[in-house]
């Protein structure tokens, strides 16, 4: 049986553990309104981009113009994966759900004869997956939000995809991600960048098959327009996924705080009510040998 000193200190580290767990959840509470005020505000713009370039690549796919990142190097051989997590644990499953979505699809490709590369925006992707694929990792970018999603570290990764992908060092890219959908939420996708891929329609929407759309002329023509928006639809893209993955992020941790505050409260409470019947054992105990001393004499 532990002693009540022993029982003492372990009561106070929890209380410490406790008042740290709040704080931080506190702080998370703190970004999270900021990060999903971000996420909310930008998700109208990536998806009206993204309907607007798939009108204008139904228009020119199949055509000998076709931009490279619409139609792709015709091959299926090498992926690019693009692995966001956060740089800091403490935000319970965040990490490990992204990160179990990538290995399950590195371990697919590879089963298929694919080749894979993997680019890890965040410091946990990267230790995690360092263990079973490090020669896949070609590279790794840390505090990507540190202070909150910024489109010029978005338009850095974009630009290291492009000059990437015009190198020829990969037939497509797919940007893993947790997208934000409540505090307690999120959403592991998958999301092909290159080449583009026209955003799925919601089922919520009503077709419009059979239906007269109207006819735009473009001036200039399409090619180039789409030679022009892609590239900025990539930096686009990643720059929302980053704003996805930093609500998350927040939303994740403070849950995460927020149960290991009340853990922590159930833990002191039961600590105290051990601590206190192992006091009143020893108190009686005493009086118990007081009194049968006294009798002796």
């Amino acid at each position: 049986m532990a002693s009540l000193k022993d029982l003492r200190v372990r009561i106070n580290s929890v209380k410490n553990t406790r008042k740290i767990t709040s704080a931080m959840k506190m702080v998370a509470a703190s970004k999270l309104r900021r990060a999903q005020d971000a996420a909310e505000a930008g998700r109208p713009y990536a998806e009206r981009m993204g309907r607007m370039l798939a009108g204008l690549a139904a228009s020119v796919a199949g055509s000998s113009g076709a931009p490279k990142l619409l139609a792709g190097t015709g091959r299926d051989d090498v992926h690019l994966v693009v692995l966001m997590t956060a740089d800091r644990g403490l935000c319970g499953g965040f990490n490990a759900n992204v990160v179990r979505s990538a290995r399950n699809m590195i371990r697919d490709l590879i089963a298929s004869g694919k080749t894979v590369k993997v680019l890890c925006l965040g410091r946990k992707g990267r230790d995690a997956l360092r263990r079973e694929y490090a020669g896949l990792i070609i590279g790794t970018r840390e505090g990507m939000t540190r202070r909150g999603a910024e489109f010029g570290s978005a338009n850095d990764v974009a630009q290291t995809i492009l000059s990437m992908f015009d190198a020829g060092q990969f037939d497509v890219c797919t940007v893993i991600y947790n997208k934000f959908r409540s505090a307690i939420s999120q959403e592991v996708t998958r999301q092909q960048l290159v080449p583009f891929s026209p955003p799925e329609v919601p089922s919520s929407e009503p077709s419009v098959s059979g239906v007269a759309r109207p006819v735009y002329e473009y001036e200039p023509g399409e090619e180039e327009i789409l030679a022009d928006l892609l590239p900025r639809n990539v930096a686009m893209q990643v720059f929302s996924a980053l704003l996805e993955s930093d609500a998350s992020e927040q939303g994740a941790r403070m849950s995460a705080m927020d149960n290991a505050t009340r853990n922590a409260g159930d833990m002191i409470n039961k600590l105290t009510l051990v601590y206190n019947r192992t006091r009143q054992a020893m108190i009686t105990k005493e009086l118990i040998e007081i009194i049968s001393g006294a009798e002796a004499i």
